[in-house]
Parts: C-alpha cells; structure tokens; sequence
C-alpha cells in the first residue's frame, strides 16, 4: 500500500501536537487504522517508528524531548489499561496518562532546575506509577514504583511529581556527591519546596543514612530556616506591621527560660514561632517541648501565632492577616504575665 494512504475517516488532527504524533497502538486502533497498516508505515524507511513497545512515533528522525516525555508516560498508561486505577486526586476522570507521572531528573528539569541536564541529554526518564503496576524498565523509561501516589502538579501540559519526590528519586539513583549536593541546595535554595518536605521524602526512602546526603542535609535545614526567617521579615515589612523584637529568647523573671521566639511584640503580648521541625528530630520530644512552650507563654496571656515555612511561602498574605488581627486584638486580653527579653 502507499504511505499516502489516508489513514481513516476519523482524522487525527483533533489532537494536540504531541499527542498527534505519538500515539498508542490502541489509539490507532480507535482511529481505523488496522495493525496490518501500522506494521506497513513502521518497515524500514516508512514514516513510522516503533518507539517504545506499543507507542509510535509519527515521523521519521528522532524523537523530541517532548515527545519522548509523552511517549514514557503513554507506554506506562498504556501497559497499565487493563487494570483499574483510581485517578489521581485533583485531576479529571479519564486522564490521558491515569496515574503515572514524571519524576527524577526529567522532573527537575521541567522545573527548570539548573543542576539537572537538559532533557535531551537525559538518558533515562523515571516516571512514578503505582506500587500495583509490575512494568519493566524499557528503552528509556524506568518506572519508580510507589505506594503512595502524589498529587502531581501540570508543567506544559506534562503529569510530574512534585519537587521533594522528584528530588528524591533522583538522588536514589545518582552517585556524585557535588551534583546531589547541587541539586538538594537548588531545591530550597531556589524556593522550590521547603527544607524539612524534602526531608521528609529523604528519610522515607531511607537515604539518610548515606553520609554524602546526610552532610548536605545539614546544610539544608540550616538554609531552610534562615529562608523562613527571611520570608518572616519580608511580611512584617511588606505588610507594614510594626517591628517586633527578632530572635530573642523570653524567661520568667529570675526564672528558667521560656524558650527562643522568632518574633516578639512585647507591646501586644504576640508571639510569633517558626515550626521547622524535620524527622531527623525526636518526633514526640520536639512536639512535647513546643507544645509545653506554647502552654507556658499562652498562661501568661501571650498570644502565640505559629506558623510553618509552607505557609509563610505559599499564603504570606494571610499569615500577614494572622498576626495583624493577633496584635489588634491584644487590648481585649487583659493584663499578661511580665517576662525578661533576651538576644538569642
């Protein structure tokens, strides 16, 4: 047959781009177009190729990184079909790739992270499916198996992990400790996600215990802590509130200490504190000594206001609205114990 024969009476041209070009052997088959054609257009100097097993290509050269990006999560939706799935949260019913989603380097590098290479420079394209899906590593696709499925977020169109996981799937499989090193700093640095998140996604892959990660996790927690600290005082002074007292440790008069404070209004008894907890600390233990902290200041009749690097990088506005209200309130509260005020 000739490769000018039309395809079928149902056009393709209702597609976007990507998805015009890269298609499944059952989307062919939706289309009219019989196996027997899609063998002919994939011979040897035909206008197809098989890209990955069941997925094809719709013209001759290479693959771009975009289609290559389709053609991943395609294969992985498409060897996934016959078992049912809930869809991601958040997403429509039907979603063109169900549950998989992109993740590791490929991830970070629609992120738009420097650390990571470009996307053609990328070997393999790690894509998150669920722990139930037994896929192979194949061509340049290697499904990470999960448990628990995460929200994924839309870059151009493309299903990827959210940063913390995306990091992390990437560090599993990298051996240089600069570009590890790189790509954790980038992540926080960058604003990307908080230190204590990425943390957390670290530990449940176990790979804190490997000490290239564990020296430059040191070194995020302490960036991730000045970087809420810094968002703090960019609210105060965005939202024109009135200076508190930075940093200082509050103590009952010839008493013990009350603990460090983030911020202080001592003029409205108002208390601000950053709760940066990580699971490399005492889960139980921080929460006793912070909740024992709060009980303690909130005796006295101050008005604690906790807050979490998350919400002072993704809602300052209303975090700003927060500790407004907090120190327009304070003449209702009645008199407040006194306490000694200390630089940190």
């Amino acid at each position: 047959m000739s490769y000018e024969t039309p395809l079928s009476p149902r056009p393709l041209h209702h597609l976007s781009d990507v998805r015009h070009r890269v298609l499944s052997s059952q989307q062919l088959r939706e289309h009219g177009v019989p196996s027997s054609t899609v063998n002919e257009r994939c011979r040897p100097g035909g206008p197809w190729q098989l890209l990955l097993p069941g997925v094809y290509l719709l013209h001759t050269g290479p693959a771009t990184s975009e289609e290559r990006l389709h053609a991943a999560l395609m294969y992985t939706r498409a060897r996934t079909q016959g078992i049912p799935a809930q869809e991601p949260r958040g997403t429509q019913a039907g979603a063109p790739y169900g549950e998989a989603m992109i993740t590791g380097l490929a991830a970070l590098a629609l992120y738009r992270f420097t650390s990571a290479p470009p996307l053609l420079r990328i070997d393999h394209i790690d894509v998150l499916v669920p722990g139930t899906r037994r896929l192979r590593e194949t061509g340049f696709v290697r499904p990470v198996r999960t448990h628990a499925v995460p929200r994924p977020r839309l870059v151009t169109g493309v299903p990827v992990a959210p940063v913390a996981r995306a990091v992390t799937d990437a560090v599993t499989r990298l051996t240089d400790p600069e570009q590890i090193r790189r790509l954790l700093t980038e992540a926080v640095r960058g604003g990307h996600c908080e230190a204590a998140r990425l943390v957390r996604e670290l530990s449940r892959a176990r790979l804190l215990n490997r000490p290239h990660i564990v020296d430059a996790v040191d070194v995020l927690l302490a960036e991730g802590r000045s970087l809420a600290e810094d968002r703090l005082y960019a609210l105060v002074t965005d939202h024109a509130l009135p200076a508190p007292l930075w940093n200082v440790e509050l103590r009952l008069p010839g008493g013990p200490s009350l603990g460090p404070v983030d911020a202080y209004w001592p003029d409205h008894g108002v208390v601000v504190d950053i709760d940066a907890r990580t699971p490399r600390q005492e889960p139980d233990a921080t929460w006793t000594r912070q909740a024992q902290k709060r009980h303690h200041l909130e005796h006295l009749g101050l008005t604690v206001v906790h807050l979490t690097p998350r919400k002072l990088r993704e809602s300052p506005d209303q975090q700003a609205a927060v500790i407004r209200t907090a120190l327009a309130t304070s003449v209702e509260r009645g008199a407040r114990g006194y306490v000694v005020v200390l630089p940190r």
